[in-house]
């Protein structure tokens, strides 16, 4: 689809002058000489970029009438880039714009190369960000369509990369498959196990949960398999391991790297066949269990270093899912922490970026207790950047960078041919902030 601009300006030597430029270079455009007339085009049909004017009235030069008009096409298209026309006497009040929104500003007379390059940069921008709209509609209908057709279990998120995972953890669920989850601690591995459980053939029945790592070595088989009484020191009476109790149902194992070569062994015959004895006891026990085991370990490096069975590795490892750490998938930070925070309190702008910008090396689990620890600083409903003061000195010390210096504006300015919002770009900021720095420094552009 070919863009199209609106021009809205009173003067018709200024909109004659627009439209053979935008023309010769292929454009398409309409003219509107009021903010009514431009407002009401805006109304019938789409346009990809505004190009409008400061004044429209013989006796008015307070640029108010332009400002009016840029905050009424906002209510109409809060998207739409929108470039302000300006004589010099009204810059202050186009910078102004700026820092509400307004594409760029130029000034009469106009550069007609750097204006050229503004429009095309602008209509290439927003034409991706058209895209992006029609790529976050569909990932909310297949968001949607996935909810309705399985149980997630209230998990949140927006990424694309937990989209495909639970796509597929759904796809296998209802199959008796044994399924491994890699990845790191606190990403939500046990999460991705429930979810697999409530869509699973076997979801009416117990669903139990055991986390190896936290288990002794001499007490680990008794957890899993059972013991009689006497078996061991203390066994008082007879034990039902957790194979026992999740028999018709589904077993979680977690950190299954932490087993060991005896419980390996075991649990390898309990995969092929659904046998086993208790500790203690000659008697086999047959059980139905779906296995779920997840892990943080490099099982294959476990296995090189003969910590780890192959033939083990293969039982467990029918179906991979790889959950990615909470800094590989940064869509669901902000809704995490929305809901992790309940819909009493709000988070300002300052924290959002806080919460993308920091590494967060214990995941999932360390931006919930983050959450907890500062709604409890928190005396209004608001949460501030000074409520995750530890959080802070981290995202400091792992993300320092140096301030942009004058002669680095100055530099990328004259390679962009002073293109404002080409050279925010470069320089990694908002044209916005741009601005301020031009004016801190006093350069002209």
């Amino acid at each position: 689809m070919s863009s199209r601009i609106l021009i809205i300006d009173d003067n018709p030597d200024i909109t004659k002058a627009l439209s053979v430029m935008l023309k010769l270079e292929n454009l398409d455009c309409d003219v509107a000489h009021s903010p009514q007339e431009g407002l009401s085009r805006l109304n019938q049909r789409s346009y990809n970029l505004v190009i409008q004017d400061m004044n429209f009235s013989e006796d008015m030069t307070s640029g108010k009438e332009g400002i009016e008009l840029f905050h009424a096409i906002r209510e109409v298209n809060s998207d739409i880039p929108i470039i302000i026309i300006t004589a010099w006497t009204n810059v202050e009040n186009a910078v102004e714009l700026v820092k509400h929104g307004a594409a760029d500003y130029i000034g009469k007379p106009w550069d007609e190369d750097k204006l050229i390059v503004t429009i095309k940069n602008l209509l290439e921008l927003d034409e991706l960000r058209r895209e992006q709209t029609n790529i976050r509609r569909d990932r909310n209908s297949n968001r949607q369509k996935l909810a309705e057709s399985f149980d997630l279990c209230g998990i949140c998120y927006q990424s694309d990369a937990m989209s495909r995972l639970l796509q597929i953890a759904t796809q296998v669920a209802h199959s008796d498959v044994p399924i491994l989850i890699t990845g790191p601690n606190g990403a939500g591995k046990e999460k991705v196990a429930e979810i697999i459980q409530a869509n699973s053939a076997c979801e009416g029945g117990p669903f139990i949960k055991v986390n190896i790592g936290a288990l002794s070595k001499d007490l680990l088989e008794a957890e899993l398999f059972g013991a009689e009484a006497g078996a061991y020191t203390g066994a008082n009476k007879r034990r039902i391991g957790r194979f026992e109790a999740a028999d018709g149902g589904t077993l979680f194992l977690d950190e299954i790297g932490n087993l060991s070569h005896e419980g390996q062994i075991k649990l390898l015959r309990v995969l092929q066949s659904g046998e086993f004895e208790r500790v203690g006891s000659n008697e086999t026990q047959k059980v139905n269990v779906r296995v779920i085991s997840a892990t943080n370990s490099d099982l294959k490096q476990a296995i090189k270093n003969g910590e780890f069975r192959e033939d083990l590795f293969y039982r467990l490892n029918v179906i991979e899912l790889k959950l990615p750490a909470l800094n590989k998938r940064k869509d669901d930070i902000i809704p995490l922490a929305k809901l992790f925070l309940g819909s009493d309190y709000t988070l300002t702008e300052q924290v959002n970026e806080l919460l993308l910008s920091y590494s967060w090396p214990g995941n999932v689990r360390e931006l919930q207790n983050a959450i907890k620890r500062a709604k409890l600083l928190a005396f209004e409903k608001q949460i501030l950047v000074e409520h995750f003061d530890v959080e802070v000195e981290k995202l400091e010390s792992s993300n320092t960078s140096n301030e942009i210096t004058k002669q680095q504006i100055i530099e990328t300015l004259e390679s962009n041919n002073h293109n404002i919002m080409e050279s925010a770009r470069v320089l990694g900021i908002s044209r916005s902030a741009l601005y301020r720095r031009l004016k801190k420094y006093n350069i002209e552009h």
